[in-house]
């Protein structure tokens, strides 16, 4: 009996330390997939486009491609930079606003028809950039829905032209509000979510305590809210960067853009190590905004003190 005791216990601790040993090993396990999809869709691209940016094809170390972007008279990298910052800024402060209220108001107004309202303002998220273009180009233009329309009401007496080289600015224009049209629903979404998830407890003690619907809003939903506040300006901020296709079926070239000029680059004249720098300063710029959404928007409560 004593050596079946023996025995026992002697599995137990073999079989504590290999469980032991597993829990030391198992979030490296469970982070591994993660980190594979990481290091083989980003850190291999990245590392290829430094590679296609700065080295020659027998490896040597170069910076034409850097001086041809910022010296060329074939490049646009300056007006292209400006025009996406530009755009990035304007429709990323206009849709974080528009979502905000429009997230506060399906949160606390309850009515009949509420969740079609909401499948409504979420539609357009379902369209492609592209097609969001065509759609807004069609009813842009001389003769299509938004000047027949202001034309009938009386509002101007000729076509208001949106399109054209000479018009530069009501393109940049359009451009704005097909984006704003497009993506605002997904701030709206993340900014829904993240005032549904905040629980009513906290709310219903500050009234207790005699708080007022200003206070209430200041002190607790928008600290609660700082999480999903910086989620959905970094997703959007960065999907922003990254605008194309819109552009160039409002604009051409007439609005240059970063992603547009690495395609043209691409595509069009073959220079590859170009399109490549034009890419590591959409990331570089992306990276940058997103840190710093990252520290302005970092949750109080979220800091160890």
């Amino acid at each position: 009996m004593s050596q079946y005791k023996l025995f026992s216990r002697k599995r137990f601790l073999q079989t504590r330390t290999l469980v032991l040993e597993i829990d030391k090993v198992m979030p490296y396990l469970l982070v591994a997939p993660a980190l594979a999809y990481l290091l083989f869709f980003i850190g291999y691209p990245l590392v290829d486009g430094v590679r296609l940016a700065f080295f020659t094809e027998d490896g040597r170390f170069t910076l034409e491609n850097l001086d041809y972007l910022l010296n060329s008279p074939l490049s646009r990298f300056k007006d292209a930079l400006v025009y996406t910052l530009v755009i990035t800024g304007i429709v990323v402060s206009i849709e974080f606003v528009l979502a905000l209220l429009l997230a506060f108001f399906f949160n606390y107004v309850r009515f009949r028809g509420r969740n079609a309202a909401i499948y409504i303002v979420v539609l357009p998220l379902t369209i492609s950039d592209v097609a969001a273009g065509l759609i807004w180009y069609s009813m842009l233009t001389s003769n299509g829905f938004v000047n027949k329309l202001l034309l009938n009401l009386g509002i101007i007496s000729s076509p208001i032209e949106f399109f054209g080289w000479q018009h530069r600015n009501m393109e940049l224009l359009a451009i704005i509000i097909t984006e704003i049209w497009r993506s605002t629903a997904i701030v709206f979404i993340i900014l829904l979510a993240g005032l549904q998830l905040i629980s009513r407890d906290h709310i219903e003690a500050a009234e207790v305590f005699g708080a007022t619907p200003l206070q209430r809003l200041r002190y607790i939903v928008f600290p609660l809210l700082l999480p999903s506040i910086q989620v959905a300006l970094i997703i959007r901020t960065l999907f922003s960067l990254q605008i194309f296709g819109d552009v160039w079926i409002l604009a051409g070239r007439d609005i240059p853009v970063l992603a547009g000029e690495a395609y043209y680059e691409q595509v069009v004249l073959h220079h590859t190590g170009v399109a490549a720098l034009y890419a590591l300063i959409i990331a570089a710029i992306s990276m940058a905004l997103g840190l710093f959404y990252i520290k302005v928007f970092r949750p109080k409560y979220l800091e160890v003190r």
